[in-house]
């Protein structure tokens, strides 16, 4: 097997769990990991309560088809913006994993920076070291022992606690979330209930679980395989440069690596692989190996990564990084359609507005030689304003006849319009005629839509 080729390391030993205890090694990587998980979780915790133009800054209120991205409200007419949305990230995911292997999971995947940049903190604080860990958990119950797993797990409770209802924010607002809090729980008992669940789900992940969601829960990791090729950017092993490994020794002039054989990598490894193995699955690009390897370097005076940012051609063919035709293509097709998202959300009003001829319905004559097509329309508020909206033809000789008209529209609301358009017999030039509305709220034009007005029309 080849040092490149990827491999599945197994996460048990004797057909029980392989527990895992990570030694903490502080390096220039990891500093860049802390203070990218500290911008994390200020905009995580915060995010809820952020107001632009008075709406938060993110609202996935999945049953209420209700969403809201950065200060923008969007409805279920907007679906195709999800829709594109969606592509575009996925379209993404692929070119960013081809490029840089799973670089996603160690630096901004949130299950990475709350186990590794919280929880596992948390632990190393209480517990100590990873010898200290291990002991701990296979020596009998002690009373130290018993101290520290309670604080530890009423912390993970705590934690998980607010992250729970950080995540409900998310889903069903702020302002909700407070009604839960402060109102009787049998007024509110899905959303009680849902918050419990939400806590005991992250405690469980992040106190039992951990690190299988990563390497066995999560399917992005099992697409590495087939996304990443030669030419891809990930963390490797160096072997034209550590092999053979060994001891430096005086004693001993036998050829050696750079490679020391001190095993430091996978101490640090969160998933317990040897990245000098080849290319794995398991691995998440979260650096450690990177950080402490490279001290070790400098420590016997060799040149640092000799596990660093490598791709398969980098090592065997001594090539600089390319950018290959694929990923000229993948960041073409990503740049057009953001290009595309972007222009729909730009051309996005803040009134929709659908309108449609009353099926089966023929046209009517009016007193004063008026020609008469029935009409139902739907109106959707989608900004956190009242609005007061008419609808008023572009041509002054339509009239509008309201059965039931909009009125006040409510801030994020909707309602239905029943109206007769009224044009003069004279008007009437062809079977069909294109019917121009502008939507209007205090003189400012809301929006502009189109229809199709039918009237008598007699070719002779």
């Amino acid at each position: 097997m080849s040092h490149l080729e990827t491999t599945d390391q197994p996460q048990t030993v004797k057909g029980r769990r392989k527990w895992m205890y990570p030694l903490i090694r502080k390096g220039k990587f990891y500093n860049y990991r802390n203070w990218l998980s500290y911008i994390y979780l200020v905009l995580f915790f915060a995010g809820p309560y952020i107001r632009i133009n008075g709406q938060p800054l993110l609202l996935i209120n999945v049953m209420e088809r209700h969403f809201v991205l950065i200060g923008q409200t969007f409805w279920p007419q907007d679906f195709f913006l999800f829709v594109l949305a969606m592509l575009a990230f996925i379209v993404s995911i692929v070119f960013f994993t081809m490029a840089f292997g799973r670089v996603f999971c160690g630096w901004i995947c949130p299950q990475t920076i709350f186990m590794e940049m919280v929880f596992r903190k948390i632990e190393i604080w209480i517990e100590g070291d990873p010898k200290s860990r291990r002991k701990l958990d296979e020596g009998p119950l002690t009373q130290e022992k018993l101290l520290k797993k309670t604080a530890k797990h009423l912390i993970f409770l705590v934690l998980s606690f607010l992250i729970a209802n950080t995540f409900l924010a998310y889903m069903i607002g702020s302002e909700n979330l407070f009604k839960i809090m402060i109102e009787p729980v049998n007024l509110h008992w899905v959303g009680f209930f849902s918050i419990w669940v939400f806590t005991l789900a992250f405690y469980l992940v992040y106190s039992r679980v951990r690190e299988l969601v990563c390497t066995v829960i999560c399917p992005y990791g099992r697409l590495q395989g087939v996304l990443t090729d030669k030419h891809t950017l990930q963390i490797a092993y160096n072997f034209q440069r550590g092999e053979p490994r060994g001891k430096i020794s005086h004693k001993d002039p036998t050829p050696k690596g750079d490679c020391v054989d001190c095993g430091l990598c996978v101490d640090v490894c969160p998933t317990g692989i040897d990245i000098r193995d080849g290319a794995q699955l398991e691995c998440v690009n979260c650096t450690m190996c990177i950080d402490t390897c490279n001290q070790v370097m400098e420590k016997i005076h060799r040149e640092q990564n000799l596990i660093g940012f490598y791709s398969e051609a980098m090592i065997l063919e001594n090539k600089r990084p390319t950018i290959t035709t694929r990923m000229k293509a993948y960041s073409v097709i990503i740049l057009v359609l953001y290009g595309i998202l972007a222009y729909f959300i730009y051309q996005r009003k803040d009134v929709d507005v659908t309108v449609l001829r009353s099926a089966g319905m023929l046209y009517q004559q009016q007193p004063g030689h008026y020609i008469s097509n029935l009409y139902n329309g739907d109106i959707i508020n989608k900004t956190d304003k009242i609005q007061h909206v008419q609808l008023v033809p572009l041509d002054p000789a339509v009239k509008i006849k309201y059965i039931q008209a909009p009125g006040e529209l409510g801030k994020e609301s909707s309602t239905k319009i029943v109206f007769f358009l009224m044009i003069p017999e004279s008007k009437i030039h062809s079977l069909k005629t294109d019917i121009t509305l502008n939507v209007i709220d205090h003189n400012q034009v809301l929006n502009t839509i189109s229809t199709t007005f039918v009237g008598p029309y007699d070719e002779d």
